[in-house]
């Protein structure tokens, strides 16, 4: 979008001030790093929307979505397919921004607003991922000390 036709539809609509993350973005970042960037972008997204309700509502979600994650990582089979696990959460994320955000996201777009870069999204992941195995780590640590 070009200067002239935002200066054009500041007369008409407001620009947004607030960046996004953008559904390809959630949604790559989801498959690859987990379901703590999905929850992490899309509260944020909430946030942007001024929907703070939501944003908390998300976390709740994502939280209870990790304890799933976690205990059934240490019941299945180690046979068990672990491509099952990122498919599944890509697509309860891109169910879950379909529901509750696409419009929004094309509206904040559509008006100028902007979106996050794919390296922001990226740093997210790496750091889901740190916490992730952090907290796997210390499940596994903790059990071994107890028993």
């Amino acid at each position: 979008m070009t200067p002239e036709s935002n200066l054009e539809k500041s007369v008409f609509e407001e620009i947004p001030t607030e960046k996004i993350y953008s559904e390809k973005a959630i949604r790559i970042g989801t498959f690859f790093a987990g379901p703590l960037v999905a929850g992490y972008c899309i509260a944020e997204n909430f946030k942007a929307f001024n929907d703070f309700e939501k944003a908390k509502n998300t976390w709740i979600i994502t939280a209870l979505s990790m304890i799933a994650i976690i205990g059934l990582i240490f019941i299945i089979p180690e046979n068990f397919p672990s491509i099952l696990f990122p498919v599944l959460y890509s697509v309860v994320a891109s169910y879950f921004l379909k529901k509750f955000q696409e419009q929004d996201i094309q509206k904040h777009i559509q008006n100028g607003g902007e979106t996050f870069g794919g390296w922001r999204v990226t740093l997210i992941g790496l750091l889901s991922i740190i916490v992730f195995f952090g907290i796997i780590m210390s499940i596994i640590l903790l059990t071994e000390n107890a028993g």
